[in-house]
């Protein structure tokens, strides 16, 4: 039987089967998954979709994974929240917070990309998988590649947060730290895949790694009834997210699983590393790399590889691109925790932050369904904003310690 994916690039359009590689040896573009959609047509129904397992699984037909596949990694599905009490701040009253947050097992979406990563590295025979990162991929890699069998090796900044490099050595990995920023440590992963037999999920498992992203999208329409929102605000690091996302829609209208809608796609950084809101914001053709220098070390890639078809598929949706400050970023943070109990990570900060800039500049309606994509836990980022409280003195365990103690608490609001 003939499968029903394979390698594409994404320019010339060659077709070159599935192996671990990235790029287009005719043209050095990169490889992107295509499927065979008329296959898929009786396989991806809402149907079967629905009759699933409760985790990103369920949308297997339009995944590179083999037609046997079977995993026991319940990744994905996660919720999405009616952000009331966020709608009514900022000024709109149809948002909604798509919560990666609480993602299993590591508390961030790149448990998606990485559980079909490892479906193809398993496929190649890789018996070590690795990693570039800036944390939450690491986190993902040293957790899954302990759960199904794999040695890890992975690659970090030497200045990552703390609780994410605990949150990698936990599971046993391999942990090399580099004297350099991301893209440094990407460019020497890119070196070691060449001469080692490693699957590195990032490099040359990149396109299979990538489509993981889509069932965000996926969940998005089933968890809004079989629809699309007018508006999604999507954080970006190398890119690849938005334009993952913009394909699950696009390949659920071509399926007839949704009906037709032109989808506006927002594109948040942090103004410390952006430059895919850069050339957005400028009307470039091709970004130009920047040196990151930013809180949300998660999205600090000064030179993404998606940078390009991410601003690309911003403006032909419509959409647009912004970046906020570090201090804006913690304000994010601070808004949607007190607002709809969510603590999300630095560059759910980003996303908040720059969803609050785009609806004062009028570029999102008030009556638009619009989605807001958080894809890490703040557990993993306290740092940022542990600064921002301070601890009360202790008192005694009497009831007139308590009433001195909320007495003078009332008198320092009412002071301020």
């Amino acid at each position: 039987m003939a499968e029903h994916y394979q390698l594409k690039c994404r320019e010339c359009g060659k077709l070159w089967g599935n192996e671990p590689r990235s790029f287009c040896d005719e043209c050095l573009s990169p490889l992107e998954v295509s499927y065979d959609m008329d296959a898929a047509r009786g396989r991806f129904t809402r149907k079967n979709i629905e009759a699933g397992p409760t985790n990103l699984w369920r949308y297997s037909a339009l995944l590179p994974v083999p037609e046997d596949f079977q995993s026991t990694l319940p990744t994905g599905f996660t919720p999405l929240v009616e952000a009331r009490h966020l709608g009514k701040q900022l000024g709109t009253h149809n948002l909604y917070v798509k919560n990666d947050a609480v993602c299993f097992p590591t508390l961030s979406f790149k448990d998606r990309v990485v559980a079909v990563a490892l479906a193809a590295a398993r496929r190649f025979g890789f018996k070590v998988v690795s990693c570039s990162s800036t944390g939450n991929l690491a986190n993902a890699v040293a957790a899954q590649a302990a759960r199904e069998g794999f040695d890890a090796w992975i690659f970090l900044p030497a200045d990552l947060e703390p609780a994410k490099v605990t949150g990698t050595l936990v599971f046993g990995a391999k942990l090399v730290r580099i004297a350099g920023n991301y893209d440094q440590v990407n460019r020497l992963c890119s070196q070691i895949a060449e001469k080692f037999p490693w699957g590195f999920v990032n490099v040359n498992l990149r396109p299979y790694y990538a489509e993981g992203s889509k069932t965000v999208g996926y969940e998005i329409a089933e968890q809004l009834g079989w629809r699309l929102p007018e508006n999604i605000v999507v954080p970006m690091a190398g890119g690849s997210l938005i334009t993952k996302i913009r394909k699950s829609f696009s390949e659920l209208i071509a399926l007839g699983l949704v009906e037709e809608k032109k989808v506006k796609f927002f594109g948040a950084q942090a103004t410390g590393c952006s430059p895919i809101s850069d050339a957005v914001k400028r009307k470039l053709d091709q970004f130009e790399p920047q040196k990151p220098a930013t809180i949300a070390r998660s999205l600090a890639i000064g030179n993404p590889a998606d940078g390009y078809y991410a601003s690309r598929a911003i403006r032909d949706s419509g959409g647009w691109a912004e970046d906020v400050s570090d201090p804006e970023i913690v304000k994010g943070i601070q808004l949607l925790a007190e607002a709809e109990g969510i603590f999300a990570e630095t560059a759910g900060g980003v996303t908040t932050g720059v969803t609050k800039k785009l609806i004062e500049q009028g570029y999102i309606g008030a009556n638009e369904t619009t989605v807001v994509c958080i894809t890490g836990n703040g557990l993993k980022t306290i740092d940022a904003v542990s600064h921002e409280y301070s601890l009360t003195p202790a008192i005694a365990p009497r009831l007139a310690e308590f009433e001195a103690f909320i007495n003078d608490r009332m008198v320092a609001v009412a002071g301020n």
